[in-house]
């Protein structure tokens, strides 16, 4: 569980700093927004390093969780409900990320 919660924090780090470069290019934003984005993503980059197995692994698997929670910013953020078809894709890479991270290893 803690690792789930270390992912959903860092996917959420990391679309709200996106979301904040978006804001400000796409909705005419002010510029000021750069700063808190830029943290973000700083905040994003710290946290990946906090996650207890390989880079590699973790990006795979942070991928699912990414994938889910950017789902969930449609609906949350956008205003946009997610299709059935949404969920199923969110909830496949959410399976595809407890393969990979929770699968027995022998080291």
């Amino acid at each position: 569980m803690v690792t789930f919660l270390l992912f959903a924090v860092t996917a959420l780090a990391e679309i709200l700093g996106c979301w904040l470069v978006w804001s400000w290019l796409r909705n005419g934003g002010s510029a000021w927004l750069l700063l808190p984005a830029t943290v973000s993503l700083a905040v994003f980059a710290w946290l990946l390093t906090l996650h207890p197995t390989a880079t590699g692994r973790v990006y795979a698997a942070y991928g699912g969780v990414y994938v889910s929670l950017a789902i969930f910013w449609l609906w949350w953020v956008d205003g946009v409900r997610p299709t059935r078809w949404d969920l199923f894709g969110a909830a496949l890479c959410l399976a595809g990320m407890a393969v990979i991270m929770f699968a027995p290893r022998n080291a």
